[in-house]
């Protein structure tokens, strides 16, 4: 099964995003992205999730955490719903630093952070009690100041406390991943995203850590699944989503300030990653996602 990379609207600036969306179906392939998740999915029962090599099936309600870089997705399976409502929460792995996490109070979240990386999924009684606060994370908005971050850190390290929560993929499956956060994949990933509005060749990329064209094409492949040219245009991707739900441009500035030069090559692009066209994704999903 083809795994796509997801690149969020998620930046540098932002503590965490969460969005909140009722639909019919799940309709999102197996991907890994970058960010932690938090997935909190009602009315939903007998739809299936996949988390690395784990395959399960879901009851009406379910909330999991997931390392991003772990394969992850719902399908919708034998699900009967017509309504079926997801909140998301993703947040950057390095939001707490290992410095910050290696503290003694921090034991608990650190172990839960860990066990991520295998997928997590918390019990139906630990679910019903933290749903309200997650729905009304949601509900705050933009507020503004601490209170959100500080919302989402509590809601965290309450899962954290929970012990009745059950790790789902095999360990074996984590320790054979490839790492894919090594110093110069990381050299060249910032590079990429402080450029992405220009021409960027691989030549270019490739000199960044002292690497021949051809070995470094290998590398990225090796370490990411894809080409330099799907990785690039994966960031920019991420910047023109950002772009659509927090700017009035045009969808065509929009494309031309992110490195697209041709329209038609972009729209292509964007509908085959994204699964819908730009101006769709503007419309549904501007009112629903929350940044802090």
């Amino acid at each position: 099964m083809e795994i796509l990379r997801e690149s969020t609207p998620l930046t540098d600036n932002d503590c965490f995003m969460i969005f909140s969306r009722k639909k019919a179906c799940f309709d999102f392939p197996l991907h890994t992205h970058q960010e932690m998740e938090l997935n909190l999915v009602m009315n939903a029962a007998g739809a299936s999730r996949v988390i690395g090599n784990h395959v399960g099936r879901i009851g009406d309600m379910e909330l999991v955490l997931v390392s991003g870089d772990t394969p992850h997705a719902w399908f919708t399976d034998r699900c009967e719903s017509e309504e079926i409502h997801e909140i998301t929460l993703q947040f950057s792995p390095d939001l707490l630093d290992d410095k910050l996490l290696n503290r003694n109070p921090m034991a608990a979240l650190k172990s839960l952070f860990a066990e991520a990386r295998r997928g997590v999924l918390f019990s139906r009684e630990t679910t019903e009690r933290m749903a309200p606060r997650i729905k009304e994370l949601y509900e705050q908005g933009a507020v503004g100041g601490m209170k959100p971050l500080l919302d989402m850190i509590m809601i965290l390290n309450d899962l954290s406390l929970s012990h009745d929560r059950e790790v789902l993929s095999d360990v074996t499956f984590v320790q054979k991943k490839l790492k894919s956060h090594s110093a110069r994949l990381e050299t060249v990933f910032a590079y990429m995203s402080q450029n992405f509005h220009r021409q960027i060749s691989l030549s270019e990329a490739a000199a960044l850590i002292n690497m021949s064209d051809v070995s470094f094409s290998r590398f990225i492949k090796k370490v990411t699944g894809q080409s330099f040219i799907d990785t690039l245009t994966e960031i920019r991707l991420g910047h023109v989503a950002r772009m659509l739900i927090d700017t009035d441009m045009t969808i065509a500035e929009i494309a031309f300030c992110c490195g697209f030069n041709n329209m038609a090559n972009f729209n292509r692009i964007f509908k085959r990653k994204k699964g819908m066209p730009p101006h769709k994704f503007r419309t549904l999903f501007l009112p629903k996602k929350v940044f802090v």
